[in-house]
């Protein structure tokens, strides 16, 4: 690993004292709306299962539509840890290019699967590039937007899922009724739409730069410079007024590459106890939504006699409530800081569930009060969720942010996402209510497990810019 010489830089300060401008609309938008895909892509195969096994389309059995549905979160954890590593190493802009291609190539090919091993092959694509976008976007927002904003626009992106997610139901109801559309063309005219959306947005990311933190760290000072100046002038311009001047410096000894050992040594060394703090709130968050929001159809059908094609009306408030705890909470983790409103988050969520589950059991509630009720119960656990992604992406050093944000989500799902489902469809087949009860304390008890390391090991990185919560591995002592 070759060196350069010391570089004292005050891009950081002068990112994070910009107001808010068309420049850091363009980077939600373009960025962000991954999240958007991923929701409808998530309840878009969700509802083909039944269609795709209907002779007339692949004619799939249970296992093989099983298998596709795996393909995709094996692609998505592998592809957030390779994309992870490289976004770190060549660059944000290279990356989120990059893997937006490659969801663009699997979601298109899903379109012409004629079996089920391709289905699951294309399937494993789609993941490949919806897990390298997790990395690359995050880092990026992060470092785009400015530190007394960063916590409500990250919450608010990672919880525009839900938005993808509803859009996802009501096109299912359109593009899966026969009476519109030949049962074998509905479903693949979803794929495609789902990759001509793609297409339009990685046009609108050719407006998106670099990240000059990046870029200043890996020895592009002067591209950096010039890059910040012009962002400066074109909100400068926008608001017709002088920005105040940026006084906070850091010097930083730059690198062109970092060896993966100095990344592993910051994290379970120096950064370890945050490392604890990220896999536990990554893993509650996944249980969560693995075991008791992605079960609830089950749940439905199962013990309220709801009819399987009638359930995806029921995802309508419960995706306007994940959707809307974010838009409402988000901007107080900013104000009210991070460790109050995480800890507070996972703790309503756990209590609510923990309440709900005990009503259930004993049969209180009719099919439309469990639904508000659940409604209710992610509001806050979305918001909680979404933060989970927000601590992993800034209480790491830049230099390891995205492979760190990887890292936790590929962990989180592994120990979070892979024994619920099992778990929670053991306990809906065994039909007793209490049974389930007993499920849903296991993930109240997770959540509040959750809040409690938040509230003892939480970093309280409100209003602080991201060096100030974790030193980059390039910053020198010298000034």
């Amino acid at each position: 690993m070759t060196g350069e010489s010391v570089v004292l830089t005050r891009i950081p300060a002068r990112l994070d004292r910009l107001p808010w401008s068309r420049f850091h609309l363009t980077v939600v938008l373009a960025l962000g709306i991954t999240w958007v895909l991923d929701g409808l892509e998530v309840t878009l195969v969700g509802a083909l299962g039944g269609v795709l096994q209907r002779p007339e389309t692949l004619g799939l059995s249970g296992g093989e539509i099983g298998a596709a549905a795996s393909a995709y979160v094996v692609g998505a954890v592998a592809g957030a840890l390779f994309f992870g590593y490289l976004t770190d190493r060549l660059g944000r802009k290279r990356m989120f290019f990059l893997t937006l291609a490659v969801y663009l190539v699997g979601v298109l090919l899903s379109a012409f699967a004629w079996n089920g091993w391709s289905l699951a092959l294309f399937r494993l694509v789609t993941g490949l590039g919806i897990g390298g976008e997790y990395a690359a976007i995050n880092s990026a927002i992060d470092e785009l937007i400015p530190a007394r904003l960063r916590g409500r626009i990250d919450l608010i992106v990672n919880g525009s899922f839900w938005v993808g997610a509803a859009l996802g139901a009501a096109g299912t109801v359109v593009l899966l009724d026969p009476a519109l559309l030949p049962v074998d063309l509905g479903w693949r005219l979803g794929f495609a739409i789902g990759a001509a959306l793609g297409l339009v947005i990685l046009m609108m990311r050719r407006h998106v730069p670099e990240s000059p933190r990046w870029m200043v760290t890996h020895g592009q000072g002067e591209a950096a410079e010039r890059l910040v100046n012009e962002i400066e002038r074109r909100v400068e311009a926008e608001s017709g007024r002088a920005l105040p001047a940026a006084t906070a410096s850091l010097a930083v000894h730059p690198h062109r590459v970092f060896g993966f050992g100095h990344i592993v040594a910051a994290v379970l060394g120096q950064y370890r106890r945050r490392g604890v703090l990220g896999l536990v709130l990554m893993t509650a968050q996944a249980f969560l939504y693995n075991s008791v929001f992605f079960s609830y159809g089950l749940v439905l059908v199962r013990f309220y006699g709801v009819e399987a094609e009638a359930t995806g009306l029921y995802l309508f408030p419960l995706a306007l409530g994940n959707f809307m705890g974010p838009l409402l909470l988000g901007r107080f983790f900013d104000t009210i800081g991070r460790r109050v409103m995480i800890a507070g988050t996972f703790t309503a969520a756990a209590l609510l569930l923990a309440a709900t589950g005990w009503a259930f059991a004993h049969g209180l509630l009719s099919v439309r009060e469990q639904t508000m009720l659940w409604t209710v119960i992610f509001f806050f656990a979305s918001a909680a969720a979404s933060s989970a992604y927000l601590t992993v992406s800034e209480i790491f050093p830049l230099e390891t942010r995205a492979l760190a944000i990887a890292f936790f989500y590929a962990a989180g799902t592994a120990l979070g996402g892979s024994v619920a489902p099992w778990l929670f469809g053991r306990l809906i087949e065994a039909g007793a209510r209490a049974d389930l009860f007993i499920g849903y304390l296991i993930a109240a008890g997770l959540m509040l497990v959750a809040a409690i390391t938040e509230w003892v090991l939480g970093v309280d990185a409100e209003n602080k810019g991201l060096e100030a919560i974790a030193r980059p591995l390039s910053a020198s002592d010298e000034s």
